[in-house]
């Protein structure tokens, strides 16, 4: 994980998901805020404060808008912050799998060799 972004087995997370019966999913969320937030080079993006917001009925709203602008910035195909918003609420699986997706290509191609 030089390059600041570690590369994550989607299977082995939903296997994480389950057995901590979700409790893995907060974990995913800071951890990948923290990379986004290294990807972007953001030091006003405040991860733990979004991670703990997501305890919080509208400060959740507030932490999906915040993560999908940070996200945003970061991927290739510079995916639309209010998709990322909605696709928090409506079917957060699919968040995960698009980002998840662009971390693991970022720490597939940025390894040195």
């Amino acid at each position: 994980m030089e390059n600041g972004v570690k590369y994550r087995n989607m299977w082995a997370q939903v296997g994480l998901v389950i057995i901590t019966l979700g409790i893995y999913v907060f974990y995913w969320f800071y951890q990948t805020a923290k990379e986004l937030k290294f990807l972007a080079n953001d030091p006003n993006a405040s991860p733990g404060l979004w991670t703990v917001l997501l305890f919080i009925p509208f400060g959740a709203l507030y932490s999906y808008y915040k993560y999908g602008e940070l996200f945003q910035a970061v991927s290739a195909e510079k995916l639309n912050r209010w998709i990322i918003f909605i696709l928090w609420i409506v079917f957060s699986p699919a968040v995960w799998f698009i980002v998840q997706t662009e971390l693991n290509r970022r720490a597939t191609y940025n390894r040195p060799s």
